[in-house]
């Protein structure tokens, strides 16, 4: 086997000499040592890269989480936890949060309470985190009406419009279809967590009607009430909730 090189002239850093077999076609020419660590040394700029950005975004994701207060936390779980939860018989509103709090129809033939129950579901939430507030039929308390909520927040300086920019927090109450001419709102849902930009909160909604008659289940981006019919409701605002006494992160806006 004979073998010859290309006798073009060529400069420093010009690709390898054109191998030719046999006085046969050229071969591919070869790669330099320095061409291939260039190429190496991108694909690790690259990985590293990549590496640095979701470390980054796991940064964020912490810091965010950790200035979210353990008690606020404790209201998203409590919530969450209930997710599944239908009403017995089905198909009615006989529901166990409203038998919490002791106010319904005792219709059901076991020992739920038969009510809508979206805000009897949002009270309970708060309450199992310790948050104080009283429920009761009486001018500011909180009860099974959505628009409970509402009045409640203006009483405590916690109620917030959307209009206002205020970017809720896990907890806090998200109110809809709020119509202060006839005194009511059409839904609430408990927040547990905000994207920047997007147009509502994901939520956990009582009284849920997407996935179900009557049911405890999630909203993501949810800026219209979670009502499963045609009296549905935009998104008019939040509620805060006070913290528990002696709890750290005092701020009810917090």
């Amino acid at each position: 086997m004979t073998r010859s090189f290309d006798s073009r002239s060529r400069s420093l850093g010009d690709r390898e000499p054109t191998l030719r077999l046999n006085g046969g076609p050229a071969a591919p020419p070869l790669r330099s040592r320095a061409a291939a660590g260039r190429v190496s040394y991108r694909k690790r700029a690259v990985a590293l890269l990549v590496v640095l950005v979701a470390v980054a975004g796991w940064l964020v994701f912490r810091a965010e989480r950790s200035h979210v207060p353990a008690w606020r936390q404790k209201i998203a779980a409590t919530a969450l936890s209930q997710v599944g939860y239908r009403t017995s018989p089905s198909g009615s509103y006989c529901n166990q949060f409203s038998a919490y709090w002791g106010y319904g129809t005792a219709d059901c033939g076991n020992h739920n309470l038969d009510e809508e129950w979206c805000a009897d579901f949002a009270a309970w939430a708060w309450n199992e985190a310790g948050v104080p507030f009283e429920y009761g039929q009486q001018a500011g308390q909180i009860n099974s009406a959505a628009i409970s909520f509402y009045f409640w927040g203006v009483g405590h300086g916690t109620w917030h419009p959307v209009s206002s920019g205020y970017h809720p927090s896990p907890g806090d109450v998200a109110v809809y279809g709020l119509d202060l001419s006839d005194d009511s709102a059409v839904h609430v849902a408990v927040v547990t967590g905000y994207q920047s930009g997007e147009r509502g909160p994901d939520v956990v909604n009582g009284d849920g009607d997407r996935t179900g008659f009557s049911v405890v289940e999630t909203g993501t981006d949810q800026y219209e009430a979670d009502t499963g019919s045609n009296d549905t409701g935009p998104l008019a605002g939040y509620v805060a909730p006070l913290p528990p006494t002696g709890a750290h992160g005092s701020s009810a806006s917090s």
